[in-house]
């Protein structure tokens, strides 16, 4: 079975991160910049929360509060749900399903080593399908 260091290993292990001070805005912006729809939120090398597109949505366009005022700690959600290096494409997408998140930290036996996306999940699958029907086609063409 397929592993989260095995998609790690294709996507890479960089994490953008903002601070807990950062503001609302400042992450938007980062995040718009980076094309992607979450950052960790991290002091000193301690994960402490995600902030998403849905906590902008949520809990600062909904609330009409002011983004470049209110620091990401004050909006980010907390009590995140990780998985490690070893857990199986299986099991996190089973948990993400089930928890209905987009966004999953790894942490790794030195701290945090990646995050994984439901994106990552189905990209890992949808070419694993496909080398294996590469496979079934190239052993039903060359065995006539």
């Amino acid at each position: 079975m397929a592993t989260v260091s095995e998609i790690l290993d294709r996507k890479g292990t960089n994490v953008v991160t903002v601070t807990p001070d950062t503001t609302v805005l400042d992450a938007a912006r980062l995040m718009n910049e980076r094309g992607i729809g979450a950052v960790l939120v991290t002091s000193q090398g301690a994960l402490l929360g995600i902030f998403t597109e849905r906590d902008i949505m949520r809990r600062v366009v909904a609330a009409e509060g002011k983004p470049g005022v209110i620091p990401v700690r004050e909006v980010m959600s907390t009590g995140l749900t990780t998985t490690t290096p070893t857990s199986t494409v299986e099991e996190c997408a089973a948990l993400m399903t089930a928890r209905r998140i987009r966004h999953l930290p790894v942490l790794g036996p030195t701290g945090l080593a990646g995050v994984i996306t439901i994106g990552d999940l189905l990209a890992y699958q949808v070419s694993e399908q496909a080398l294996t029907i590469a496979q079934l086609n190239s052993y039903l063409y060359d065995t006539r």
